[in-house]
């Protein structure tokens, strides 16, 4: 979903297919995406074109910020090997 959200956030509205390439996700993939993204607001669509919806956009940004506060601040310990 964040690859779909992505490209049409920088992109803008696009059809099916040029955002199936743009995400590089199989056709039929992205539209059960699309479908649940569409029921759940997160998108439209119009005249054949899928618009991002601000709650969409205003979704993605949360989620960016949270990772950034959440897993930015993760630190991960490697273990030594020994060869």
């Amino acid at each position: 979903m964040a690859r779909i959200i992505y490209s049409l956030s920088k992109e803008g509205q696009m059809n099916k297919t040029r955002l199936s390439a743009a995400t590089g996700m199989a056709y039929d993939r992205l539209v059960n995406y699309l479908d649940w993204m569409n029921s759940r607001d997160l998108v439209t669509e119009a005249d054949s074109m899928v618009l991002l919806t601000h709650k969409g956009l205003n979704s993605y940004e949360r989620l960016v910020d949270w990772v950034i506060d959440n897993v930015g601040k993760l630190d991960f310990h490697r273990r030594d090997s020994k060869r």
